[in-house]
């Protein structure tokens, strides 16, 4: 028979990583398994949105990047609606805009992602008690509880039984990144255009001149922008953003990935319980889904270090004290993201004389906008 661990990781993404590093930490045995990736054709395009409480559990591991160009602090946020004319697609006519809520302390940070995987192997080969498995040539290790962080299309949770309520949008997300003619002022700035959803996300520090782009559009323009050389590439997407930052070169070949809004039901079972994407799917437009997955990480450590000395790792109970408490958070986020993305993409003129009339009042309403950082940040509100 195979060694038994406490706890099995499978997947060795971003989520099941941390996970495993804050296991080791409560001196739990962990196995950790993982799936070879083929090496990418060209430049590693990903970048996440991530907030303050997904940063300090991070830097508990010590997998956070150190140089500002690997994290780049997100100072403001100005958000436009397209609908406006010519004037709503420049940069001073953002019906919304977010500040940083103290000096020094930024929105969110935009994250290289091979930056933040390097520094989480470099954890992970520090880090005593985690034992690395290939899940193509090893055998599936024996655990007390495994913790599936294998992503939205997980074999584990099909096998298990458990259902994926999925709700396709009408729409992919297109990812990239550019160099622009002017730097971007630690500035990230989201455009709703009709069917479409622009967001150019900054990079390489707060004097930077990249980003990264998030281009949510329907599956037929899609295609057909997927299908455009880089020249005339960036020329739509200029057109798209007003040209707010000039001139754009692409780097690197965009990717494009179909959107959906995913719960999966139940979370957990007898000796098993889901994380990440695994557990849930929603729209990129608020830049939430890893926020929300790490967020999981954090509350599942907690109820394991916090169980009755006498109970299981794998009892349902305990698992379902995980599930009862990300329960009403990761819903809050789905139906917010959801009908963030119903309001704009709506066709009527009404809808979209509501959404600029609703823009412009929330950018008046200084309680409410800074409610609305506090909960983006992952940060309880203030009594």
């Amino acid at each position: 028979m195979g060694k038994l661990f406490d706890v099995a990781i499978l997947g060795g993404g971003i989520v099941g990583r941390t996970l495993a590093l804050l296991l080791a930490r409560e001196r739990l045995r962990v196995a950790l398994v993982e799936r070879a990736t083929a090496p990418a054709a060209g430049p590693d395009i990903r970048a996440y949105a991530l907030n303050a409480a997904a940063r300090a559990l991070l830097q508990t591991v010590r997998a956070w990047p150190a140089e500002e160009r690997y994290a780049t602090p997100v100072r403001a946020m100005w958000v436009a609606d397209a609908d406006d004319g010519p004037a709503g697609l420049a940069q001073a006519a953002a019906a919304l805009r977010f500040d940083e809520p103290a000096p020094g302390e930024p929105l969110a940070w935009i994250v290289d992602v091979p930056a933040l995987e390097a520094q989480l192997e470099q954890a992970l080969h520090y880090q005593s008690g985690v034992e690395r498995l290939d899940a193509d040539r090893d055998a599936a290790p024996r655990a007390a509880l495994t913790v599936v962080c294998e992503g939205r299309h997980s074999s584990t949770r099909a096998a298990a039984g458990i259902a994926w309520e999925a709700v396709p949008y009408p729409h992919t997300a297109i990812a990239a990144r550019l160099r622009c003619a002017r730097p971007h002022g630690a500035v990230a700035r989201q455009w709703f255009r009709g069917d479409e959803i622009v967001a150019l996300l900054p990079l390489d520090g707060a004097d930077g001149a990249r980003v990264a782009l998030v281009w949510s559009v329907p599956h037929a323009r899609a295609a057909r922008l997927l299908a455009l050389a880089p020249e005339a590439f960036a020329a739509e997407l200029q057109a798209a953003c007003g040209a707010a930052l000039g001139d754009m070169t692409l780097e690197g070949a965009p990717a494009g990935w179909p959107l959906q809004r995913a719960l999966a039901r139940p979370w957990v079972r007898p000796g098993l319980a889901l994380a990440g994407d695994a557990a849930h799917a929603m729209h990129p437009l608020a830049g939430q889904g890893l926020n929300t997955g790490l967020g999981d990480v954090a509350e599942l450590v907690r109820v394991l270090r916090e169980r009755e000395y006498w109970r299981p790792l794998g009892d349902v109970r305990l698992l379902r004290r995980y599930e009862r408490a990300r329960a009403a958070p990761v819903a809050a986020m789905l139906a917010a993201t959801d009908a963030l993305h119903g309001l704009f993409a709506h066709p009527d003129p009404r809808a979209a004389s509501l959404r600029r009339w609703g823009l412009r009042a929330v950018d008046r309403l200084e309680p409410l906008k800074r409610w609305l950082i506090q909960q983006a940040a992952g940060q309880p509100a203030a009594p």
